[in-house]
């Protein structure tokens, strides 16, 4: 296996340990009609890498099954992370702005269906989409562009290709 290889395996694997972690230590309020999880803010983290993509499906789906989901939220809602980090992948060369776009909209189409279908929350769609749009846009636009920023300053070293090729 070639050293590019190991590091997409390993940034990936980092990223879902991370969203698992985020995701455990805050489900408090990581969960339900009004959520905020802050694992979110790593939905940015493909504008850097695409080992992002696997990483936070895998960690989505982890996150939601250690948090006591159903099945079609653990299935629906990694689906959504996971549509939501290959956009921002293809979005990479535009602003962290644009970019935490589509988990935002991925999340606010699909999560209010799986809390009325899977979970038989009663409250009205477009009211549960806002209430999660209003924690995904604090998760993934807001605590996301900070990480973007900080990384972009300070992260050429984390996510460079080549990084194991100097060692």
């Amino acid at each position: 296996m070639n050293n590019k290889k190991v590091v997409f395996i390993t940034q990936a694997a980092l990223i879902a340990a991370l969203y698992v972690t985020l995701t455990f230590v805050f489900a408090a309020i990581s969960f339900g009609e009004v959520q905020l999880r802050i694992a979110e803010a790593l939905t940015i983290l493909p504008m850097f890498t695409p080992a992002a993509i696997p990483g936070l499906f895998v960690g989505c789906i982890i996150g939601n099954a250690m948090g006591g989901a159903v099945l079609p939220d653990i299935i629906c809602g990694s689906l959504a992370t996971l549509i939501g980090a290959y956009v921002t992948w293809l979005l990479r060369n535009r602003s962290p702005f644009i970019g935490c776009l589509p988990p935002i909209i991925a999340n606010m189409i699909v999560v209010p269906f799986v809390l009325r279908y899977a979970y038989a929350v009663t409250l009205p769609l477009w009211f549960m989409a806002l209430t999660v749009g209003l924690g995904e846009v604090l998760g993934c636009g807001l605590l996301g562009c900070i990480l973007y920023f900080a990384l972009n300053k300070h992260g050429e070293v984390i996510f460079k290709a080549d990084m194991f090729e100097r060692i």
